[in-house]
């Protein structure tokens, strides 16, 4: 009997250590972690970089890829085990322990990614939390100090993005109440947009908005930084069922959907206000409908991809209008609109659609109730949204009082390339 169990082990290693590690489920998460970092280096570092002033391009470049190293060495450190680890008795807030993932060895799985390695895990769950404060950066762009961006992405990474991601998938109190964020309306979108408008707010606008015009100076740098993100959002999304299946596939599927619907929905709203659509409102709409199906992706069928796709195109288009033309506020780079707004909606949006009333991924046994599930939502949007922006607030006056926030006027007219970097985007 012991060499016939020898023997179907040496014959079916995979069906006896399904459970134990998955290569497909291992290869997948990593081509899926490659790409959600391919989206900050280099896709919204370029998406960035072309929507700011010439003056200023190798700024937005160099918060970009510092955040990026930051955030890395942080996630190791500390962040890491605030977000996933035991806090025990305050596990309901955040997690503790696993400082320098000590706990975490070659052989170790992860208890919420049960067939890949703990360390896979560990780096999927790093891209994430490098492109949330790295998304901030469009809020304050052509105005902060570089000293200072490094200092609050450090502090908001460790209060802001550890706390909200624990709540929601580290075992927090988001989680065990039922709240559904696929792979990040709340933890990187809200925390992202909310983060962005404060900065906006609490620096002020840039010098010469709104009466002066700000355009991008070079549309061909965010075009491809934007078919970067598209490209890059598939392991996003795709990547957060944390499994190579149908749920990833269907992911992946109503991921497409909704850019592709919501850039749509943006040009148009564009094309009947003012005459004309344009390269940028058309990717701007994409990321928008990116970011609004990311709750939802995991949940929702292509029904559900279409019309959140839609809604998020019209309504992050005439949340940015207000945003600038109404409030004047200089969210430089719209992320609160595209994001903030984009995050919320989605979040609220995947109790509606969860349904298989809607085409959703509710199975046939389940016991469902859209308004139960929608104040859930609800709950998990305000209390995102409250701590975000309190705690951002805190961290920008701290920061100011222990290196400045805002370059000089005559810094700020000159350019960041040259004041903070001594280089220049173009030498022509």
């Amino acid at each position: 009997m012991s060499r016939l169990l020898i023997l179907l082990i040496t014959i079916f290693p995979c069906t006896v250590f399904a459970d134990e590690l998955d290569t497909g489920d291992t290869a997948w998460i990593l081509v899926s972690t490659a790409l959600v970092l391919f989206m900050t280096l280099p896709g919204l570092a370029l998406f960035y970089s072309g929507l700011v002033r010439a003056k200023n391009v190798l700024s937005v470049l160099m918060q970009c890829f510092a955040i990026a190293c930051l955030v890395s060495i942080l996630w190791m450190v500390l962040a890491y085990g605030l977000a996933f680890g035991d806090g025990g008795s305050v596990n309901q807030i955040i997690g503790l322990g696993n400082l320098m993932i000590s706990d975490i060895s070659i052989g170790s799985m992860s208890s919420l990614a049960p067939t890949i390695p703990e360390i896979v895990f560990f780096m999927f769950q790093m891209t994430f939390a490098i492109i949330t404060p790295a998304l901030i950066i469009g809020g304050f762009a052509e105005r902060m100090k570089f000293s200072s961006v490094l200092l609050f992405s450090a502090l908001w990474l460790i209060l802001v993005y550890a706390p909200v991601c624990h709540w929601v998938w580290g075992g927090g109190w988001l989680g065990d109440k039922g709240f559904m964020d696929f792979a990040g309306g709340t933890v990187v979108h809200i925390n992202a947009g909310v983060g962005a408008i404060v900065a906006a707010v609490v620096l002020g606008n840039r010098r010469g908005f709104p009466d002066m015009p700000m355009t991008p100076h070079n549309m061909a740098l965010t075009v491809a930084g934007a078919s970067m993100l598209w490209v890059g959002w598939f392991g996003f999304n795709a990547g957060s069922a944390l499994a190579s299946g149908n749920a990833a596939g269907m992911a992946m599927a109503v991921t497409h959907i909704s850019a592709a619907a919501a850039s749509l929905a943006w040009m148009t709203c564009e094309w009947v206000r003012s005459g004309k659509p344009t390269v940028l409102g058309i990717v701007t709409g994409m990321v928008a409908g990116l970011g609004t199906i990311t709750p939802a992706s995991g949940y929702v069928g292509p029904l559900g991809g279409l019309i959140i796709g839609i809604s998020a195109g019209v309504v992050c288009y005439f949340a940015t209008q207000y945003i600038k033309r109404v409030l004047k506020i200089d969210d430089s780079l719209d992320v609160f609109p595209v994001h903030g707004v984009g995050g919320a909606l989605g979040c609220l949006l995947t109790a509606v659609f969860y349904s298989n009333s809607f085409g959703g991924l509710q199975s046939a046994d389940e016991v469902y109730s859209i308004s139960s599930q929608f104040g859930v939502q609800a709950i998990g949007v305000v209390a995102t949204v409250v701590w975000c922006a309190v705690i951002t607030f805190f961290i920008l006056k701290l920061v100011d009082m222990m290196v400045g926030l805002r370059v000089k006027e005559d810094e700020e007219t000159e350019g960041l390339d040259i004041v903070l970097h001594n280089e220049r985007g173009y030498n022509i």
